[in-house]
């Protein structure tokens, strides 16, 4: 349990014998919890400074109801000697007041952290490791012209269609309440004839409780439904939709051109990043591209173009060692994973040192 992320009730069941006798006593006797040094501030912050390193990662997760500042080191592979520093809160001053612990020759040392868009991740860095190389992960720079970018102007769609679609049942309704008032005037003047048979003659009366149906597309779903639907592949590959995903994507690109474009200029983003392996061969194609992005004239992208160019410096950093940000959301991962394990957090201090033991 010093060395794995599972918990006292898995060893138990392994083991078969109880589980949370095990728990208690790991705690209390066996973990050396009560001895640990940094017990009595483990809610606020824990520093281990011996696993410094010249490569760091840095992130944020939720634990507890708040959120906690991770730093990390790269050269751990999310074992033992990971866990560099973990801080209550995001802001500068918070984690910076604890950071500044950290004896000044290993800060310099630090040669580059990883991180994502977040400013606040940034200023810590720039506070505390003044001299390292900020990389601003690639993955985050794709998922931030999905999210800010394509998706916006999905949902943006969405919800113009939405509203036409409300528009059309109101309508719908007001002809269906114009047709009865016509039809009952016109049998006031126009009895109905019956046969000798003693059948109506003439057309059959629509049924009054007609329901309003929004217009379908060529594959039988309503616009609604599609937009829905591509909210996922959007985010991939072309190679990687499947055949289902390839038919929404086409429909959605005959009706939407501009969808089409932004998606477009996605796939060049990413091959930017894929097949460009020099930072100044790169700077000139993210100069074409924030052209490219200029004439479309679509709000949401250019905004996620004008993100990427106040920081292009540090993404292009990326291109130096192609660093990403993985690591630090692989550990993110794992600690999410030991705290689904264990059903929440109630004891935030323990948990605070079994991460600490497990990859500090």
């Amino acid at each position: 349990m010093n060395t794995c992320p599972v918990t006292a009730q898995c060893v138990g069941r392994f083991f078969r014998t109880d589980g949370k006798y095990l728990s208690r006593v790991y705690k209390e006797h066996l973990s050396g919890f009560d001895e640990w040094e940094q017990k009595e501030h483990a809610d606020e912050w824990v520093l281990l400074e011996q696993n410094m390193g010249e490569r760091l990662s840095i992130d944020e997760t939720m634990l507890h109801h708040d959120l906690f500042t991770f730093l990390s080191n790269k050269d751990g592979h999310c074992k033992k000697g990971t866990l560099v520093a973990a801080v209550k809160g995001t802001t500068v001053a918070d984690v910076a007041r604890h950071l500044d612990k950290i004896p000044e020759a290993s800060c310099k040392k630090v040669k580059e952290v990883t991180m994502d868009f977040s400013d606040s991740m940034m200023g810590i860095v720039k506070k505390e490791f003044p001299q390292a190389e900020i990389v601003i992960d690639l993955f985050h720079v794709v998922q931030l012209y999905g999210t800010k970018g394509l998706d916006a102007m999905r949902l943006k769609l969405k919800r113009a269609n939405t509203t036409e679609v409300k528009r059309q049942e109101r309508e719908f309704k007001k002809r269906q309440d114009r047709n009865a008032k016509n039809r009952k005037k016109y049998k006031e003047k126009h009895p109905p004839k019956k046969s000798k048979n003693g059948k109506r003659i003439g057309r059959p009366p629509k049924r009054k409780n007609e329901k309003f149906e929004p217009p379908k597309l060529s594959n039988g779903e309503s616009k609604a439904d599609l937009l829905t639907h591509v909210r996922y592949p959007l985010m991939k590959s072309p190679d990687d939709w499947t055949d289902f995903q390839r038919g929404e994507m086409h429909l959605l690109f005959e009706i939407e051109p501009k969808m089409k474009v932004a998606y477009g200029l996605l796939c060049a983003l990413r091959n930017i990043f894929s097949k460009i392996k020099d930072r100044k061969k790169a700077r000139k194609a993210l100069h074409r591209w924030y052209k490219n992005v200029g004439k479309t004239r679509i709000r949401e992208i250019i905004s996620v173009r004008d993100t990427i160019k106040g920081k292009e410096e540090y993404i292009l950093n990326y291109f130096n060692n192609r660093s990403t940000n993985a690591s630090a959301e692989s550990f993110n991962s794992k600690v999410k994973g030991l705290r689904a394990q264990v059903h929440g957090v109630n004891d935030l201090p323990f948990f605070i040192f079994r991460c600490a033991k497990i990859f500090g």
